[in-house]
This record gives structure tokens, sequence and C-alpha cells, in this order.
């Protein structure tokens, strides 16, 4: 796909991503869909309502009726959609930093398109103009007020709220200024759970921290979890499809071992998890202890999701899906990334033991993610292939479903472009720390060479 990434598309905001080219997108969109409305929504970023008004402009010119959500968690649009049978589009770029925005695309069932359906709006972008609706059959808009609460309701009726309540749990929360800041405080105190939270406002300039979740833009957040002597701490991104965690000592836990638990709760003999190429060593030990099978699919929402939706079709039980960066999906709830629910279902483990209890079994590995920063598509190309020569001389098992995996007895490394940043991201794992360090540092060695 040229336009349309692993979780969206995304770009600096009027540089890649502009009103013309949003509007560009709905028409496109609200042409192939031949829906009569859809769904807009967007999150905190300062661009957001300037690019969900071209969005909303676009459909209504094709003839698209419009509900607009305002700003609320890219899981909240799902379930509008999936509640009312309409497709939606959703402006935010998720973790992207605050000068980048982007679209995601969604059906009717509040699954993320499918790469078909993708590709052919693709092509109706490329191909343009879109004809237009006579003026007398222009869409019209309404916004939606419940937008929020409909959602919440959602997650609270498919939780085990008694188990959570009776807990009585201390909760710090980090929605990274984001869309979450509307849902998630109110969602975790109907929970029964107190709740303590920092960066809790909503602004898109994302002044308290990076909304990309990842420890180093979590310290506010471990200090909270200390100072209130909190059971557990909650971050989300931007547009609150992740959630990682905090137990309560303060110290980060490794998304891929709340995966790997979540997994080990989850999953019986006989069920499949789908994952991606860069799934820890921590979720394949626990799918296996419990006699599943591991599907593994390239980085991204959209190929995770399309191929739980062709396992299912089979009548295949996926009770689980996800990566360890916090996106994880419970198909028989919906097959989307939801934090808020994500959340509540670890709240559920922490009831009856501490966070750091329930992680320990997935605690044996370490990774480690480094990014390499590329100018143009030549300069992209070309370190690929310098990666691609050192990973044909590296012994293991060679993967190429996405980028370069390469499997030895005692470590994995992985090599790939980054579907929503101009990034090649380096990532390793290995019992042993220094190992995975050496991994990275021998590849980005050899792509600067």
């Amino acid at each position: 796909m040229d336009i349309f990434g692993s979780s969206g598309v995304r770009g600096v905001v009027n540089d890649e991503i502009t009103p013309t080219f949003a509007l560009q997108v709905a028409q496109a969109a609200g042409t192939v869909w031949s829906a009569s409305r859809v769904a807009v929504a967007r999150d905190t970023r300062t661009s957001g309502r300037m690019l969900a008004d071209a969005v909303s402009s676009g459909l209504g010119s094709v003839g698209v009726d419009v509900d607009r959500l305002g700003v609320v968690p890219t899981p909240a649009a799902h379930h509008h959609a999936a509640a009312n049978g309409m497709p939606a589009v959703i402006v935010t770029a998720s973790h992207n930093p605050p000068k980048f925005n982007g679209i995601k695309l969604v059906g009717t069932d509040g699954v993320g398109l499918d790469i078909e359906t993708l590709e052919q709006i693709e092509t109706a972008v490329i191909d343009g103009p879109t004809p237009t609706a006579a003026w007398d059959a222009v869409g019209t808009q309404r916004s939606i007020e419940d937008r929020r609460e409909a959602y919440i309701k959602s997650v609270l009726e498919a939780v085990d709220r008694a188990a959570i309540q009776a807990a009585e749990l201390t909760i710090a929360l980090d929605p990274a200024h984001g869309a979450g800041c509307f849902t998630t405080p109110p969602l975790l105190r109907r929970l029964g759970c107190e709740v303590h939270t920092v960066n809790a406002d909503a602004n898109g300039r994302f002044p308290g921290r990076d909304p990309e979740p990842v420890p180093e833009h979590l310290k506010d957040l471990c200090r909270l979890v200390k100072a209130v002597d909190a059971d557990l701490g909650i971050a989300h991104d931007g547009d609150a499809d992740r959630a990682v965690f905090i137990d309560e000592t303060g110290s980060p836990i490794d998304g891929s071992a709340s995966l790997a638990a979540l997994a080990a709760e989850e999953l019986t003999d006989g069920d499949t998890m789908v994952s991606a190429v860069n799934v820890s060593q921590r979720v394949v030990d626990a799918v296996e202890g419990v006699g599943a099978t591991l599907e593994l699919t390239p980085i991204g929402a959209t190929y995770l999701a399309e191929r739980i939706t062709d396992l299912r079709a089979g009548d295949t039980a996926v009770p689980i899906a996800g990566e360890g960066n916090g996106g994880i999906i419970f198909p028989p709830f919906r097959t989307a990334r939801d934090g808020a629910y994500t959340a509540a279902r670890f709240l559920e483990l922490i009831a009856d033991r501490p966070a750091s209890a329930v992680v320990a079994p997935y605690t044996g590995y370490h990774m480690v993610r480094e990014n390499i920063a590329y100018e143009d598509t030549t300069h992209r190309d070309r370190l690929l292939e310098r990666a691609q020569t050192w990973a044909r001389e590296h012994s293991g098992t060679l993967d190429t479903r996405d980028g370069y995996r390469i499997d030895t007895d005692d470590a994995w490394v992985l090599i790939r472009p980054s579907g929503t940043e101009p990034l090649i991201r380096v990532y390793a794992e290995a019992a042993d720390p220094e190992r995975a360090q050496h991994l990275v540092t021998k590849a980005t060695t050899a792509m600067d060479h």
C-alpha cells in the first residue's frame, strides 16, 4: 500500500497530512463504502478539528451524512461504528509526536479495514478526483452527544466489575493529555477504584510527556505510583488504544510481560493467539504453556485484525491478540485495540495479587530497541539493503515477512521500517541483556557502513 501503512496513514501536519489530503481520502472512502452515514472522530491534537472538518466536508461532498463524535478514544469510535453499523474515519496519530496527525478507517463491524478495501480507497485517491454529489444531495452533519458514555458502558458490561470493586484498588493514571482523559478516569472510578492522575488535562500539544507510553516518558507516573501507594499505574497513548502498566513498586512492566500474563489467563488448550513478528519469547512461553497456537503477522493493527477475522471465520477460537507495545485485542469483545478495556482486564488479574506477582513468570528476557531516522525513501532503501545483506550473512533462521528477523538458539533480532514514522526500528531480545544489546549494536553498525 502506498498511502496506508500498518495502522492508517500518518505524517507531519500541513506537510504530508493536509486538509486537502484529508478531504480527498474522505471522498474516496465515502465513495468506496457506498455508505449513507459515516462517523468522524478525533483525538486531542491541535490540528484535529481542522482535519476532522475537512474529512466531514469530503464525506458530505459525495453525499454521505456524518456523525460528529468529537474528541473520543479510538476504541470509542470503533464501538460507535459497530453499534450503529456504519464506517468511521478517525483523525489521530496515536503515539506520534504532536506535530503529526493521521487518518484511520474503520468498517461497519467496528474493525479496521482489510487490506483489499484500503487498496481500493488508495486507488480512488490516486486516480481522483472523486465525483461529487449534486447540490441538493450533499450530506448533513449531526453531533452525537453520548458517544463517551456509550463506550464506557460497553467496557463496564464486559469485565468482572464485582471482582474489581471488591479489591478496592488504588490506581495512578497517565492518559498523556489525550482522548483517554475523558473516559478512563470515570471508567476506573465506576469500577470502584481510587484514581490519581497525571497529564490528565486534554491538551494536543502534550506538554507533560510525549504520547508514546514507553518507560522514558513515564517517570512522573512511576513517581505518582509511589507517592499514593498505588496498586497499579496505567498509561495510554494519545488515542487510548494502548495501555501499559507500572507495578506497585513504581517499576515499569514490560508490555510483552503484561501481554503474556493476559494471554496465559485468556487462552486454553487448542486456542490460537495472533501476534506480530516482533513477538517476545515471554509471549511464546505463555502460549506454549497452555497448549495454544501462536500465529504471526507483519507488525500493525491492520495485519493482526485481518488475520484474526480470517481465523474466526474458520471457527478458530482467538481469545486474545496483540503486540508488546500495549496494543492488545480481545476479539470476543471487539477486534480492535482498546486501552481502557485492556486496563480493566489487567485489574481483574491484580484483584487478588500484586501486579509484580502477576508478571513475575514472564520477566526472564530483556528487549532492546533502537530507532534509526532516515532522510527520504532513497536513504531508507539504502539502509534496508545493508540490513538485508547483514541478515542473510548472519547465522540463524531468517524470517522476511516484515523486515528481517533472525532467530538463534539464545536470542532474536529484527530490523524493519516503521509503518507510522520515518524510522527503521531495530529490536533484539535475549535472556542476557548484554547479548540483546550486542545484536542491536551489530545490526545498526552494519547499516551505518
